[in-house]
């Protein structure tokens, strides 16, 4: 997968919080694509001072598995809340150079505008990308909601005062249920739906389960290997 820079990823802390102003602007939760092929799942895990990021592309909606690579980079940003991207896009970016079936829709174990800066990951790779996105994550970053009734598929607003961020969905029944967001180019709807379609009987959507499990598993060979 071609990739064009769209800024450097060493940056101070202040200088990225700029850069998610900035990027903020370009944001679109409008879609205008109509074929989803191909979707990437992508998730990061990391062992010692490395960042282990793993792409996972899957035929949509089989989720056939057709493709999956890794990347593992030194972590140099510090861990600071609302700018974990800096963290884990550089190993992302360098496992999606590898990929060769381009995906048509990336999804994220992380947020989308459910962000206090409307900058998650998702977002911010997918204006980066130019792709459409959006995130999945296990917990709340920012918002206030209700609720949502025990059954698979319910779901309620994830709301940042007066803004709607997110959703919150129950992918099963009688489990806890995970943040929805859009990262960019998909709205609320489609995001929601492309979710739902990705799960097979778990709490994560099928596709970034088996990303997290690929992932930890390459962090488990690094640990038997003492790397």
């Amino acid at each position: 997968m071609k990739i064009i820079p769209l800024h450097p990823w060493n940056l101070s802390p202040e200088e990225a919080i700029a850069i998610q102003i900035e990027l903020r602007k370009k944001i679109s939760l409008k879609r205008t694509w109509k074929k989803l092929e191909k979707i990437a799942a992508l998730d990061v895990a990391y062992f010692k001072d490395k960042a282990i990021g793993g792409v996972l592309i899957f035929k949509y909606p089989e989720l056939v598995l057709l493709e999956k690579v890794f990347a593992v980079l030194k972590v140099d940003f510090p861990y600071i809340p609302g700018l974990l991207t800096m963290r884990e896009a550089p190993c992302l970016i360098e496992a999606l150079k590898k990929i060769k079936k381009e995906p048509d829709l990336l999804m994220f174990d992380g947020q989308g505008i459910a962000h206090p800066r409307r900058m998650g990951i998702a977002t911010h790779l997918g204006i980066y990308l130019n792709r459409p996105s959006l995130g999945c994550a296990k917990s709340k970053l920012v918002g206030e909601y209700k609720m949502p009734s025990e059954k698979e598929g319910a779901s309620e607003p994830l709301w940042d005062k007066s803004e709607l961020v997110g959703l919150v969905v129950r992918t099963k029944t009688r489990t806890r249920p995970v943040f929805v967001s859009p990262g960019n180019l998909i709205d609320f709807e489609t995001a929601l739906k492309i979710v739902l379609s990705c799960c097979r009987g778990h709490r994560i959507p099928e596709p970034l389960r088996l990303a997290h499990i690929f992932v930890n598993k390459i962090k488990s060979q690094y640990c038997k290997e003492g790397i």
